[in-house]
């Protein structure tokens, strides 16, 4: 008797410990699936910390409830058109982004604000990205894949790269595929491996040409102004002098009497 009052308190002991372990896990899953982003999927290990997978949802704007413990975030295959400012200022271990194969057109200055201090790797290829915005990558010491993007080379580009923190590998991404001017021949080729091809040289000669036009216009103005002056004093001195010829002589009453005086002594 005693034997089995003991093996009944083992089992018991040990359907209580079951128990307790299924009611920690049920907690556990029911934390992690009210703490990740609606429709999407999250996963979370004690070496990666937390992963948001968003990917092909059809989703039109940047969730705006993503865990602010997560590390990685994939959004590609979505249909995003812009990235606003501060869309992941509330990320503060955010390592990885992945907004690739979407339809970004557009880069809001400060869109990757509050990610400088943690980011390693941003995914931004296979978008319709054609102006590279450098305010939207301040402080991004980041990798960043730029490829497969309508990209649109200008002195505005070419002025903007030096001043983004990216690692300079990345920016090997940008590959023209028009330019301004036109006809300079950097279509087809990662502007950053063209060293040679000086895309404000041609800003600068129009800025000179434009220069040099107004300058001659203003010379111009001058001239024209100094001839009307000129001809316009002639004209005066000319309408003078045949008023002064037109007014009748006056005779001076003692310089005659004189004369005749002369003339009768002579």
């Amino acid at each position: 008797m005693p034997m089995a009052a003991g093996w009944l308190l083992r089992r018991s002991v040990v359907m209580c410990l079951l128990l307790h372990s299924l009611v920690l896990m049920t907690c556990c899953f029911h934390h992690a699936a009210t703490s990740c982003s609606k429709n999407c999927y999250c996963s979370e290990s004690e070496a990666g910390g937390k992963t948001v997978r968003c990917s092909n949802l059809q989703l039109t704007e940047i969730p705006d409830d993503l865990p602010n413990d997560t590390r990685r975030v994939y959004l590609d295959f979505n249909l995003f058109t812009a990235v606003p400012a501060n869309a992941f200022a509330g990320l503060p271990y955010l390592a990885t982004l992945d907004l690739s194969h979407n339809e970004l057109a557009q880069l809001e200055p400060g869109a990757f604000r509050g990610l400088g201090n943690t980011l390693q790797f941003l995914d931004l290829s296979s978008n319709k990205l054609e102006n590279f915005i450098p305010e939207a990558f301040e402080g991004l010491r980041a990798q960043a894949n730029l490829t497969n993007n309508p990209w649109h080379c200008d002195c505005s580009l070419q002025m903007a790269l030096p001043r983004v923190d990216l690692e300079a590998a990345s920016l090997a991404g940008i590959v023209c595929q028009t330019s301004d001017p036109a006809d300079i021949g950097v279509e087809g080729l990662a502007f950053l491996l063209a060293p040679e091809i000086d895309l404000c040289v041609i800003m600068k000669k129009t800025t000179d040409v434009a220069m040099l036009v107004t300058m001659f216009g203003w010379f111009s103005m001058v001239i024209s102004y100094l001839v009307y002056y000129v001809r316009g004093n002639q004209e005066d001195s000319r309408r003078h002098l045949e008023y002064l010829k037109s007014l009748p002589q006056v005779s001076v009453p003692g310089k005659s009497e004189e004369s005749s005086t002369i003339s009768t002594v002579g």
